[in-house]
């Protein structure tokens, strides 16, 4: 008797933690963490440690920006179940630690955290080879949006390599389907050719596109990549070596390379003229793909000249006052691979962007960057997607200034073999606001709280709404999905969940109405449901009546009587009976939460003794007619 009475105890104790767990849950998915705080700490108080509650406990302050406490819940979580648990909770853990300046543990555990990974070398989510808890919060600006648009003017013949200056862009195209097929890759051999870009505001479009205005740059051959100077006076361009006969030229294998030329333009005729071959130039290898240094002093280049490092390197060179040239230098090992590196262009701010296929990456040729113009130790990083793709992507170039540039690719979706892509990348902000009002009265509700909470449940602002009732969150990330949560004392809360788009400056509109829960003399909450034929509090039910919990404990003073009622089906006895017990269990949970029982004056059940509609014994009713009879009441006797 002593065993089964022990086991009944028990059964009574695992039932009664079970469901304040699924209440705590369930205010901690409507981001109501201080109260999920609350009752998480009741379960544990009850025996619970399990790695669900303590990691809950620890994402409830986390996504507070409590740090010191989530700090405390994660460090149990990861002790007791290093083994088991998922890696995020040990780098949320590491983060927090951090944030209290505790380096020294998080260095311990983002050790740890490699070798977790390490073990699924597939996985690093959370922590690379290089990660430095000192750093653990730089990351790149996440507002940058970058659009990427395929230009009109695209062929389904090869279009690439553009170059703009005082916006005329210059590129190569093998358009001129009138003139010889290139048995390579069966379309017209390219020339180059060039187009004004009219600019109406933030849009942009090109005027009609042209061979190149020049007495004898375009041959029957293939013209391309071209670089001028900021004067606008010198161009650099490369194109097949041919004989003195302006035919191809081979060497002993049969292969025709590739040569730089240097053209001033003509003032007189508008035109580019004095063509001259480049002295590094050689018919045993290809030269070609030309980029200018800032100042215009150094002429960079691509060649399969020995010596390299690869297939094809990049070179530079010196200009010297007189237009002569130095020897050229290759750019060594942190730029080249044994693969190709093509196309490289220098930014106003000495970035140099290049493609290669000699690194791991996306797929083909990628676009690289480096600062190695202006730090000789700098290494190449990948710029990444949506600039790079699985297929080649070249021919970068970019405005630092405009935040605008070109890049050359022929990714599935476009309309040739290649295409230029046009593309700006700007800091995308919208602003969330609105207004809070009661529902009641319509009236607009000053000193509510509005917190901002992102799509990780983490509250990342939290602002008062103003005379009149508005609020504003400013500066908030593009193409992001923001939930606002409005609260007041004595009402329930209110929240709209807004996904920025990636218009920037736009602001969304998300008005909060929030529903009082003391109407006249009673505090009013949703219906409360109980089970066929039972009395004890649902979770649901529970969820309801912490907004009774809250408003006493608001107004400490506050007496309170509950009233219980049932719809018709059934006898009246048993009605009154069961109405009776609800009551009665609803007024024992209150006193639970720690509520004092004589704040609760009484708990009656009327049964269906007050019916609100006809829906009385024998007259048909539908479920929801009856529903409006099963309720209960909160009367407010002092406050």
């Amino acid at each position: 008797m002593k065993t089964r009475l022990v086991l009944i105890v028990f059964t009574l104790c695992f039932s009664s933690s079970f469901a304040q767990l699924k209440l705590a849950d369930k205010f901690f998915k409507s981001y109501s963490y201080i109260k999920a705080i609350e009752l998480y700490k009741e379960v544990v108080k009850e025996g619970d440690s399990s790695m669900h509650v303590l990691t809950r406990l620890g994402d409830a302050h986390y996504n507070n920006t409590q740090t010191k406490e989530s700090a405390l819940w994660y460090g149990l979580a990861v002790n007791k179940y290093e083994r088991k648990i998922d890696p995020e909770y040990v780098f949320k853990y590491i983060q927090s630690l951090v944030s209290i300046k505790d380096y020294e543990k998080a260095e311990l555990w983002a050790n740890k955290l490699k070798a977790m990974q390490a073990e699924n070398p597939a996985d690093t989510k959370y922590i690379g080879d290089k990660f430095d808890v000192y750093k653990i919060s730089e990351e790149a600006d996440p507002r940058r949006i970058v659009k990427l648009n395929n230009l009109d003017f695209n062929t389904k013949y090869s279009d690439f390599g553009a170059f703009v200056i005082d916006d005329v862009m210059y590129f190569a195209s093998a358009r001129d389907d009138s003139e010889r097929i290139y048995d390579w890759n069966k379309e017209p051999f390219l020339d180059i050719y060039q187009t004004e870009i009219i600019r109406n505001g933030e849009t942009i479009s090109f005027d009609n596109v042209v061979k190149i205005k020049a007495n004898d740059v375009n041959s029957n051959y293939h013209e391309s990549s071209v670089a001028i100077t900021k004067d606008g006076k010198t161009m650099y361009f490369t194109r097949d070596h041919l004989t003195k006969k302006r035919r191809l030229d081979y060497d002993k294998e049969g292969t025709t390379h590739l040569e730089l030329f240097r053209a001033t333009f003509n003032e007189e005729n508008q035109q580019w003229d004095d063509l001259e071959v480049l002295p590094f130039n050689d018919d045993v290898f290809s030269t070609g793909h030309p980029a200018l240094s800032p100042d215009d002093k150094q002429l960079y280049f691509v060649s399969d000249r020995k010596g390299g490092f690869g297939e094809a390197d990049i070179y530079v060179v010196d200009i010297n006052d007189d237009g002569t040239f130095s020897e050229p230098r290759n750019l060594g090992e942190n730029i080249n691979t044994p693969g190709r590196e093509l196309f490289p262009s220098i930014d106003e701010a000495g970035t140099l962007y290049y493609s290669s296929d000699g690194s791991v990456n996306y797929g083909l040729l990628d676009i690289f960057k480096s600062d190695i113009i202006n730090n000789p130790n700098a290494v190449s990083e990948n710029i990444g997607e949506p600039f790079n793709s699985s297929y080649d992507d070249f021919a970068y170039i970019f405005n630092s200034e405009t935040m605008e540039g070109y890049l050359s690719s022929n990714r599935e979706g476009g309309k040739g073999s290649d295409d230029i892509y046009s593309f700006n990348t700007y800091l995308c902000e919208q602003s969330i606001e609105g207004v809070v009002t009661d529902e009641l009265t319509a009236e607009p509700l000053p000193e509510a709280t509005v917190r901002l909470i992102d799509e990780d449940g983490k509250v990342i602002s939290e602002v008062i709404s103003d005379a009149q009732g508005r609020y504003q969150f400013p500066n908030l990330l593009c193409e992001k999905t923001f939930t606002v949560v409005g609260s007041k004392k004595d009402y329930k809360n209110d929240q709209k969940t807004v996904t920025t788009t990636d218009e920037n400056k736009k602001i969304n509109n998300a008005d909060l109405v929030l529903i009082p829960l003391i109407i006249d003399n009673q505090i009013v909450i949703n219906p409360i449901f109980f089970d066929f034929d039972k009395w004890n509090i649902r979770t649901d039910a529970q969820f309801e009546l912490e907004n009774i919990v809250d408003v006493m404990r608001e107004h400490p003073t506050m007496v309170i009587k509950i009233e219980s009622h049932t719809d018709s089906r059934g006898s009246e006895r048993y009605n009154m009976r069961l109405s009776d017990r609800r009551a009665k269990s609803t007024r024992d949970y209150i006193i639970s939460r720690g509520i004092e029982a004589e704040r609760i004056e009484s708990a009656i059940g009327y049964g269906e003794s007050q019916l609100l509609n006809r829906c009385s014994n024998g007259v048909p009713c539908t479920a929801e007619e009856h529903q409006l009879n099963r309720r209960s009441y909160f009367y407010i006797l002092k406050e």
